[in-house]
This record gives structure tokens, C-alpha cells and sequence, in this order.
């Protein structure tokens, strides 16, 4: 079975005050998921925007691919094929911590 498809997904970032918003919309044809994700500056380091961008960009990413596996597995119950869903686990690196 052959299939190919195009998605189409929109990243919106907003920078206020040290704090880094980004929301990523993604549209499958037939279905909309919204993720979010936030980064802030901590007030002791340099205002690099760019760094707020990437994590706040990377976290809105991490819960979209949460939000996808859950539809997955949804789907996957619906279709008859239903496993158990894996634990998640914390990925490998630098702790994804922000500030209160």
C-alpha cells in the first residue's frame, strides 16, 4: 500500500519581557492539533532571544508529539489493533526546567 500525503504546520512565536511564547498549529487535511510551549529568561542571564525561540519552539514541538502519539494510539484502539501505550520516559540531556 502506497500513501503520500502532505501536512501543513504554522509556528507563532512571541517574545514579551524576557518570556518566549511559541504556539505550533498543525493540519493533517483531517485534523487540527494546537501545542504550546514556553521558555523565559532567567534574570541573572544575557536577553538571547534566539535561545528563548529554539525552546520555547522545541517544548510546543514536544507536546505536539505527545498530542500525535495519543491520537495514534487512539486511532490504532479504533481500528482494532490496540496495544499498550509506553511509559513515557525524560529524553536524554539538559533538563527541560523553567523558571517559576
Amino acid at each position: 500500500m502506497s500513501h503520500t500525503t502532505d501536512w501543513t504546520a504554522r509556528v507563532h512565536l512571541v517574545e514579551e519581557e524576557r518570556t518566549t511564547k511559541v504556539s505550533v498549529e498543525l493540519d493533517t487535511g483531517s485534523s487540527r492539533l494546537t501545542a504550546h510551549g514556553t521558555a523565559r529568561c532567567n534574570p541573572a542571564d544575557n536577553d538571547v532571544p534566539a535561545i528563548g525561540d529554539e525552546l520555547a519552539a522545541a517544548r510546543a514541538l514536544e507536546n505536539l508529539a505527545q498530542q500525535l502519539k495519543r491520537t495514534a494510539y487512539h486511532d490504532m484502539a479504533a481500528a482494532g489493533t490496540s496495544r499498550e501505550q509506553p511509559v513515557a520516559r525524560p529524553y536524554v540531556g539538559w533538563p527541560d526546567v523553567e523558571e517559576a
